[in-house]
């Protein structure tokens, strides 16, 4: 069984090759144009993607020393997506799968992350409890098999990742701003300031309130003084990171006491903060917990974790055809 998955469902052109459970390949083309917009800007990520895919996919075919006759099937991503983004993706598939005459399968982006855990040890125990945190995405996902999740709590509003990246655009940080609030956390003090938390009902969360509170508490800062940020930087980084760390873990907390699990993982792109790794590793050695970290090449948008999940597909004969298309919007 070896299947080329393609990955396009943003800012990210990627192309892997799983062959029988084992990752051959894992091929990933960023996108540099988008830090001088600050954002992601969807027409022009979908003409990049367009210049990358035919060099990602050849490239992962030669790392992983398989010709295109030996693909068993073809996978990508469906949704959810930018549309333009995920035109250039499936468009390519299907046209592969057709020359080929070999089967095509859909792969939804969200449990992708969420299955990128069974890449490779220590791999999850079902039932358990997933953390779904990106730019787009925050869920609190039950997994009861590879084909069957349930998404427990999920955001009211803005992303955590939004939220790390407005609040980075605020301080003056250039795009991606996570990565470098996540950089200069590490040398300042997470309780030098307190940010309101907000509450959510059940398990759902909410990031506008506390974005808001973030621009107000800079704007009156700044008019007592000016150069406030740059005395500050780094203990504003950690405490904000400290904050949005914190609404993530109170929400799991509740999660693995309600449904009484205590394999606990996180996914998507956010999973790769060092803080959020670090704070959860620590409460799950609080609660008695088992928790599973993807490696940082698996956190953010890849096409192995769309292998991943399409070799569990492949094995239940779950195939899609011709007449698919997109769907920027895609649910579980």
């Amino acid at each position: 069984m070896n299947i080329l998955a393609i990955e396009s469902s943003c800012d990210e052109t990627s192309a892997a090759v799983l062959a029988n459970g084992h990752m051959l390949s894992n091929v990933i083309a960023t996108q540099l144009i988008h830090e001088q917009y600050g954002g992601v800007v969807p027409e022009l990520a979908s003409r990049a993607h367009q210049q990358h895919i035919l060099p990602v996919v050849e490239r992962a075919l030669a790392d992983a020393n398989l010709p295109k006759n030996a693909l068993s099937a073809i996978a990508f991503t469906r949704g959810p997506g930018l549309l333009g983004s995920l035109l250039v993706g499936a468009s390519f598939a299907k046209a592969l799968a057709l020359g080929l005459n070999i089967p095509l399968i859909e792969v939804n982006h969200m449990q992708a992350h969420v299955l990128a855990h069974f890449i490779e040890d220590p791999k999850p125990v079902f039932p358990f409890l997933c953390l779904t945190v990106s730019g787009g995405h925050t869920q609190l996902v039950r997994v009861d098999s590879p084909l069957t999740m349930t998404i427990i709590g999920q955001t009211m509003d803005d992303a955590v990742g939004e939220a790390f990246d407005k609040s980075a655009k605020l301080l003056g940080l250039p795009y991606p701003g996570g990565p470098l609030i996540d950089k200069y956390a590490k040398e300042g003090d997470p309780l030098k300031f307190r940010f309101p938390m907000g509450e959510m009902p059940n398990l759902d969360f909410s990031f506008s309130g506390i974005k808001t509170a973030i621009l107000y508490f800079l704007r009156d800062n700044k008019k007592i003084n000016p150069d406030f940020v740059s005395q500050n930087l780094p203990d504003i980084c950690a405490s904000i990171q400290h904050t949005l760390i914190q609404m993530l873990l109170t929400k799991l907390k509740r999660a693995a006491r309600e449904t009484g699990i205590r394999d606990i993982a996180i996914a998507g792109g956010v999973s790769a903060n060092s803080g959020l790794r670090t704070a959860l590793t620590q409460l799950g050695a609080a609660q008695g917990w088992s928790i599973y970290i993807p490696s940082f090449d698996y956190c953010t948008d890849n096409a192995a974790m769309i292998a991943m999940a399409a070799q569990f597909k492949y094995e239940q004969g779950d195939f899609t055809d011709q007449t698919i298309s997109p769907l920027p919007r895609m649910s579980f």
